[in-house]
């Protein structure tokens, strides 16, 4: 428990946050990575390389500060960082060295301005949040085992491999010990441990594409190629794409994530699913769970892709189409090939829009769940504030190190 003296404290720091977080989270990685580089495999060295984990960590901090007092207001953020740190195995012994690197980097960073009444108060304030999340990850390491029978990681025969589109591949997994597979929640992800030749163990979250229930799971990834000169491609991206084929194996740990397909909460009024890029992961087993669960509700699938070539599941989608009555599906291209034009592949150009939502959804109070690039979320986000739908009835993830929609 916070003193009086060190909850003041905090809260002063908050200017300072404000203004030096990200030169602050940027100076800890560096400091941390060569301090204790058996920590790097937990990371992903293209959201460092971005800035995206440094401005995440530092929104983060920033956002503890200020509700010091009351961290239960964060208390969606920190499910959502818990999660991820259960998802690669993150132990209650990793806590002390993130808080040895932070503390050394506040006092280097600040310099003179780290008196020793902050440094306890930032020590004592970090033990605190640790405890808040060693205690949270022990509960979900628990139900791990009891839900799906193993915690960490176990090795995965992969059992059948499939083009999704030109640049998606998707990977169907079965356990090696032929143990049955439980239900997953529809939306969350696994993680993939693989450790190349040579090299160091690599680790990476993909969302379950399949739907929940099959004796199989099924990831569809992304071949990440490199936007800049001066950025690398996808190393994990890479690996499934080129080396990963039928009979190998590889290690999973079990479904986490709180990005998941819930119960309705209204009577009435439709679901709609809104995916853009690979973001149809999770989008597409969740449409699959709503379409088996609620076959007399209106179901809509709004699907966003630069073209056809990149568009995933398009068979699987008809298939799904053919199938249900209720379900509406509407395929936007924001950059159609000249095939697209011509044979009619889609039924828009360019990104989501009112208009569209009008024709779609028009005034009916209706549950949203959107998964995408942080430009689309962003977007799509402020065409339903506008229509002035309740932020409860807006689910979304992010792919990569969370950040803000309203800004």
């Amino acid at each position: 428990m916070l003193t009086a003296n060190q909850l003041a404290t905090i809260k002063a720091t908050v200017p300072v946050l404000d203004a030096n977080g990200e030169v602050l989270t940027r100076h800890f990685y560096e400091r941390m990575f060569r301090e204790n580089p058996e920590v790097l495999s937990f990371f992903n060295p293209a959201n460092q390389h971005t800035g995206g984990q440094q401005r995440a960590l530092a929104a983060a901090i920033c956002a503890y500060a200020k509700h010091i007092e009351n961290p239960s207001v964060l208390a969606s953020a920190v499910e959502l960082i818990a999660q991820k740190h259960a998802s690669l195995g993150i132990q209650a012994q990793h806590y002390p060295i993130v808080g040895a690197n932070l503390l050394a980097s506040i006092k280097e960073v600040l310099g003179d301005a780290a008196t020793p009444d902050i440094i306890d108060a930032w020590a004592a304030a970090y033990n605190q949040l640790a405890d808040l999340f060693i205690a949270r990850e022990k509960k979900i390491y628990a139900d791990q085992e009891a839900e799906y029978g193993w915690t960490g990681f176990k090795r995965f025969v992969i059992s059948k491999r499939e083009q999704a589109s030109d640049n998606i591949v998707s990977l169907y997994f079965t356990a090696e010990d032929g143990q049955a597979l439980q239900a997953h929640l529809p939306g969350q992800y696994i993680t993939l441990r693989v450790t190349p030749e040579g090299g160091m163990p690599i680790m990476r979250n993909y969302s379950l594409s399949n739907p929940a229930g099959e004796d199989h799971y099924r990831i569809s990834v992304k071949r990440e190629v490199a936007l800049k000169p001066d950025t690398p491609d996808g190393v994990c991206s890479k690996l499934v794409h080129d080396q990963l084929q039928v009979g190998d194996v590889v290690e999973l740990a079990p479904p986490c994530g709180e990005f998941t397909f819930k119960a309705p909460q209204h009577a009435q009024g439709p679901l709609v699913f809104i995916a853009g890029g690979v973001g149809i992961t999770p989008v597409f087993s969740m449409l699959h769970s709503a379409l088996a669960a609620h076959s007399d509700r209106e179901i809509i699938f709004i699907q966003c892709a630069l073209n056809s070539t990149v568009r995933a599941f398009s068979s699987e989608l008809a298939t799904l189409q053919a199938q249900h009555a209720n379900l509406k599906t509407h395929v936007r291209f924001s950059e159609p090939t000249a095939h697209d034009l011509e044979h009619q592949v889609h039924q828009g150009e360019g990104f989501v829009d009112q208009a569209l939502l009008d024709e779609l959804v028009g005034a009916r109070q209706s549950e949203f769940y959107i998964c995408g690039p942080t430009p689309m979320l962003s977007h799509v986000w402020r065409l339903l504030k506008a229509r002035n739908v309740e932020d409860s009835d807006i689910n979304y993830e992010f792919f990569g190190p969370a950040g803000e929609l309203a800004a």
